[in-house]
């Protein structure tokens, strides 16, 4: 087995410390050679590994950071994201379910960064007026009368950020489109302006630094057009929001700029590594899975972990490195070199030596550990994750020292 990383974590003032993290941890519960597979683990090491890296960044630039919750979507781990007094951060959610969710837990400070329907203003309002802050998104017209409409029925302000499209990705409109004034004028008259915020999908495919830099630049650029375009019309603008995982670790100057937004990044993932943005080592998500059979004739080991473990996600197949499913680990998590998952029916996995590898030799019954493409794509197939601590020694198989439950639906 190989040694731990047991690199210090030397933690921003922000987040708490790893020492009082491990102390909160119960005692080991059971081993990874234990619980039926397939199924998730996170390691709680390189979690706060990976968060402590983006925090120093985000001070560094001056700005908020707002943790997008869609990838873990678990209260456990934004915990290890909270200030040092305990106090939760703000968040960013992709689904009402994760708002009311976060809002038990005792978030009151989110965004909800998908474009509202009207039919989930009730659900909106019902937050609101438990005294959460919960902000929508949107881009139409249509969309900021419905708001207001709402708003002005319920006698509450509904705060609305008006979503940007910085790079042509997916929604949102440009900083130059005529219609953002008009849109921020019906949210103002209705007492819901909040703000602005864009999302730099294309960072996604910025396979070098000077790309992922310029991308950040982009991003950050048409935020503060929206929003100087915006004030020049009288408006106000008290947010200004960006974000991704590649532009957040990427961004050198944020001028204009309120807060960040990131989520993936709390686990990182193989498309990630694959841009550069972090290493294989980094990434903290796996799934356990079981050696079910051999097909020596066709170069093949199968697994029990199929799609509906791993998702459908082939987000590496166009990058320079294609690899197919995910990397496979031994369940002490070292890397088994040339191995990959290159198939998946719903409950089988394939795993294929590349590169002129020799296929290792796997008994029946050998448990291994598989590194994702996708981080949210595979958590979301999972009820929640079993935690190991990469930094405690020991021999044998790796112990579970928590369960985590994840947020489900929408």
């Amino acid at each position: 087995m190989k040694k731990p990383d047991t690199r210090p974590v030397h933690t921003p003032a922000h987040l708490p410390a790893p020492a009082d993290v491990a102390a909160h941890l119960p005692a080991p519960a059971h081993t990874l050679a234990e619980p039926d597979t397939p199924f998730a683990v996170v390691d709680v090491h390189k979690v706060l590994r990976n968060a402590e890296r983006l925090a120093r960044r985000v001070e560094r630039l001056g700005v908020t950071l707002r943790p997008h919750v869609k990838t873990a979507k678990s209260l456990d781990v934004a915990a290890l994201l909270r200030d040092a007094d305990g106090a939760p951060c703000p968040v960013t959610v992709s689904t009402l379910a994760e708002a009311e969710a976060f809002a038990d837990g005792g978030y009151t400070d989110l965004t909800y960064a998908v474009g509202i329907a009207p039919h989930k203003l009730p659900r909106v309002l019902a937050l609101l007026r438990r005294g959460v802050r919960l902000r929508v998104l949107l881009d139409s017209r249509a969309q900021a009368e419905a708001v207001a409409d709402a708003a002005r029925r319920a006698g509450l302000a509904v705060p609305a950020q008006i979503e940007i499209d910085c790079d042509g990705h997916r929604g949102g409109l440009r900083p130059d489109d005529p219609a953002l004034t008009a849109i921020g004028r019906v949210l103002h008259d209705a007492g819901c302006l909040d703000g602005v915020l864009t999302h730099a999908g294309e960072s996604y495919f910025a396979t070098t630094a000077k790309a992922r830099r310029r991308a950040a630049e982009q991003e950050r650029d048409a935020a503060v057009a929206a929003a100087e375009r915006l004030r020049a019309a009288g408006l106000p603008v008290p947010v200004v929001s960006v974000g991704s995982t590649p532009t957040a670790h990427a961004a050198e100057d944020l001028t204009g700029v309120t807060e960040l937004r990131a989520g993936n990044y709390v686990f990182f993932d193989l498309v990630m590594a694959g841009l550069g943005v972090c290493r294989v080592e980094d990434l903290a998500l796996s799934v356990v899975v079981t050696v079910i059979g051999h097909r020596p004739g066709l170069g093949r080991i199968l697994t029990d972990g199929g799609w509906t473990a791993m998702s459908r996600d082939r987000g590496t197949a166009r990058q320079a490195q294609d690899q197919g499913y995910g990397l496979v680990t031994t369940l002490d998590g070292d890397l088994l070199p040339g191995l990959v998952m290159t198939d998946a029916s719903q409950e089988h996995g394939t795993l294929t030596a590349r590169d002129g590898a020799t296929l290792p030799d796997l008994p029946l019954g050998t448990r291994l550990r598989i590194l994702p493409n996708h981080a949210c794509a595979t958590a979301a197939q999972h009820s929640g994750y079993h935690v190991v601590d990469s930094s405690r020694t020991g021999t044998g198989a790796p112990e579970a020292v928590a369960y985590w439950p994840r947020v489900t639906g929408w």
